[in-house]
């Protein structure tokens, strides 16, 4: 068992030079769209989660929406914290979205449905592009990302019990590899390296983006850069 850490006091490892970031014309919607219609040969990037996944724990199946909001100025993706009481994932930041139920015909339906309840956002607002690749979570999470456009205009209501916050970050910050940081936890048993993309306040410190949210969002910058 891994014991619980705070991640932005840990060493920044390293932050990705070698990548360029996405060039305006590939942040727009039409871009991105065409791009899930008719995906290039790309390879996603595996990250350490996995392994610090217990395979005799069984996995529990979830999806999330990856909503890139249009905005006037350009996209922006929306995220959520966590309540700090809560039972997996306290405080962190996420996507919206949630463990697959049975009348959930796909994962598409879970993301769309748990968006809703999470924070309110109708699903008349989402335009789902496609997913990105599955993603095994540390904590024995089965995720289904979805990427879908949300056009402007929608009111959120964030349940109060499971969101402390919502927010937007910019698109092109976080497809930028110059803020993608790795970090690296060592513990007793052993020694696990994820992804951090720190996003700062009006007013200091920073909206701290790791784990499996960051993984993900690297996997969209690996497809829309290729």
């Amino acid at each position: 068992m891994r014991p619980a850490f705070d991640p932005e006091s840990l060493p920044i490892v390293s932050v990705d030079s070698q990548h360029p970031p996405l060039s305006e014309p590939r942040l727009r919607p039409d871009f991105i769209r065409h791009r899930f219609l008719t995906p290039p040969a790309w390879q996603p990037e595996l990250t350490d989660e996995s392994r610090a996944y217990d395979p005799k724990q069984s996995l529990r199946d979830a999806a999330v929406l990856v909503p890139l909001v249009q905005r006037a100025d350009g996209l922006t993706v929306l995220l959520t914290q966590r309540n700090a009481n809560l039972s997996a994932h306290a405080g962190q930041i996420s996507f919206p979205g949630g463990r697959w139920e049975p009348e959930d015909i796909n994962r598409v339906a879970t993301a769309l449905r748990e968006t809703e309840e999470e924070i309110g956002l109708d699903r008349d607002y989402v335009e789902v592009l496609g997913a990105l690749p599955d993603y095994i979570t540390g904590t024995g999470f089965h995720v289904s990302p979805v990427v879908g456009l949300v056009r402007d205009g929608f009111a959120l209501r964030p349940d109060a019990r499971e969101v402390a916050d919502v927010f937007e970050v910019p698109l092109a910050f976080l497809m930028d590899p110059s803020h993608h940081q790795r970090r690296l936890f060592r513990w007793v048993d052993g020694e696990r390296m994820f992804y951090a993309m720190p996003y700062p306040r009006e007013g200091g410190g920073h909206r701290f983006i790791w784990g499996a949210t960051a993984g993900m969002l690297r996997n969209l910058y690996h497809l829309l850069a290729a």
